[in-house]
């Protein structure tokens, strides 16, 4: 391996610290926080957030652990998984799109809203509000 491609960081190290980096958001959780519950600090999840640092099996699931997801959310839609094999150019922009939301302010706060309510029909009423005001928007 030439020294361009080692200080380049692999796609899928990128991919699973922005995965990181998108569910400790939705949390609400600072990478302070994250780095006390693993025993690292800050600066390091900072470099597993833009996979600069791979992350280790066994850190891996420490962090999938501190956040509440299984392991697999950190790798859903990664680059080069046989499951997105087949999509098609709009996929790939529907599930970017989608990323790019649930990092903005608005869909943060709308993700931790969300969670926060626990009866189940609330949450398809508020689904199906939503739902609503998109078709009046389009109009």
């Amino acid at each position: 391996m030439d020294k361009e491609n080692k200080k380049k960081p692999n796609p899928t190290d990128v991919h699973v610290g922005s995965r990181i980096r998108l569910r400790r958001n939705m949390l609400g959780m600072s990478q302070e926080k994250l780095g006390e519950s693993l025993g690292i600090t800050f600066q390091q999840i900072q470099k597993y957030e833009k996979g600069t640092n791979r992350v280790g099996a066994s850190r891996l699931q420490a962090i999938s652990n501190v956040l509440g997801v299984p392991v697999s959310f950190l790798f859903e839609d990664a680059p080069g998984q046989p499951a997105t094999a087949g999509k098609g150019f709009a996929e790939d922009q529907s599930a970017s799109f989608t990323l790019d939301f649930c990092s903005s302010t608005e869909g943060l706060q709308l993700n931790r809203a969300f969670v926060k309510i626990q009866d189940p029909k609330v949450r398809r009423k508020v689904i199906d509000l939503v739902k609503v005001l998109a078709a009046d928007d389009g109009e």
